[in-house]
């Protein structure tokens, strides 16, 4: 099979994308893939690096408000369509996927007016623009969450869940901990704000690093590259309690995840499909700067189902974090059950359930 990929603008969009790629080349090794992205965008340095073929079109996103910007972006689409036409007549895919981002726009519809098989993957409670727009000419919309449900065609609806799953779900525990300086066996929590951080975050730690060094259990703070220098200079004069340790960013996140009693984080779809993924319990502070507010909504999803305990980034204190920390993690009972809850949610087959949609359809077609 000959497949085409799309998408980008955030990690959101690209390591769904790119999780899905390398589990379909693991169990189906014959199957070709050309990716489509921006000339500037993050998949530009991530999909070359992973011996992915890439090529590239000149596309921009609508602004929300009236601007001459938008007239310029109709016509970068208009062009788009036509390069991907001639890209997609090039490499003659049997399917055409895009994983969300402005740059799946112009790949999707060109695909989908040469009566090419299309999919839109939707990670989120709340779509994009882009996919919305794209579900009335898409075969088959993959959704993550349930209550994505209302925003598109239902008889277009599939529900596949994130592939970034898939990668994570049988991570085993392989004693990380020790390489870190802590101890195995005792109950410990990650803390992070995304791959660059989150300012709230780690202001509320910081503060609470004393606390932390009174308690029964152990820290993994995460800062994000952007902030861990400005993050260390406040350490230094609070000092750092021997069961904290501090990483400006973790690239073994799947087996770090793993050894993991809790997690305290922002509320990302990719994220949460790991959580889900393997079980762990989360303290979810969802960013309130992105598009329709859709990180609180996907929090709601865990936190609806026991899974989860939400803290509006408003509401986020030193005290509050520490005590809402003790409440799950020194209550063992409460523990397991969210735990059970968060097992409960995840889709650990995602990669598979999109290939086989994508058979379905070629078969169709």
């Amino acid at each position: 099979m000959k497949i085409v990929v799309s998408g980008g603008g955030t990690g959101g969009h690209i390591y769904p994308a790119l999780a899905l790629i390398r589990t379909i080349q693991k169990k189906h090794p014959n199957t070709s893939f050309l990716y489509i992205g921006t000339e500037k965008g993050l998949e530009a340095n991530l999909v070359p690096r992973e011996g992915v073929p890439f090529r590239s079109i000149h596309i921009t996103g609508f602004k929300r408000s009236l601007s001459f910007e938008n007239v310029k972006t109709v016509l970068r689409f208009i062009k788009g369509v036509k390069k991907c036409k001639k890209m997609l007549k090039e490499f003659k895919p049997d399917v055409v996927i895009g994983t969300g981002g402005y740059v799946c726009g112009p790949v999707v519809y060109a695909a989908a007016k040469l009566k090419i098989p299309t999919i839109v993957h939707e990670q989120n409670s709340v779509p994009g623009l882009t996919n919305k727009f794209l579900s009335r000419y898409v075969n088959k919309v993959a959704i993550c969450f349930e209550s994505a449900k209302e925003f598109f065609p239902k008889e277009k609806i599939v529900l596949t869940g994130n592939p970034r799953a898939s990668e994570v779900a049988h991570t085993k525990k392989t004693g990380i901990l020790t390489s870190f300086g802590l101890k195995e066996n005792v109950p410990t929590v990650l803390i992070f704000g995304g791959s660059r951080g989150a300012r709230p975050i780690n202001e509320a730690v910081v503060k609470s690093l004393m606390n932390f060094s009174k308690k029964p259990y152990q820290v993994i703070y995460v800062t994000g590259d952007v902030h861990f220098n400005e993050v260390q200079k406040e350490v230094e004069l609070a000092g750092t309690p021997q069961n904290v340790v501090i990483q400006p960013f973790i690239h073994n996140m799947p087996e770090v995840l793993a050894e993991m009693d809790l997690v305290i984080s922002r509320a990302g779809a990719t994220t949460l499909a790991e959580l889900t993924a393997l079980g762990i319990p989360s303290i979810l502070v969802p960013s309130p700067y992105v598009t329709n507010n859709h990180q609180e909504k996907n929090a709601r999803t865990l936190t609806d189902k026991g899974a989860a305990v939400m803290m509006i980034e408003k509401e986020l204190t030193p005290q509050k974090l520490v005590t809402e920390l003790d409440q799950v993690l020194m209550d063992k009972e409460k523990l397991l059950s969210m735990k059970e809850a968060s097992f409960k949610l995840g889709i650990r087959d995602a990669s598979e359930r999109l290939f086989s949609l994508m058979n379905e359809l070629v078969k169709k077609a």
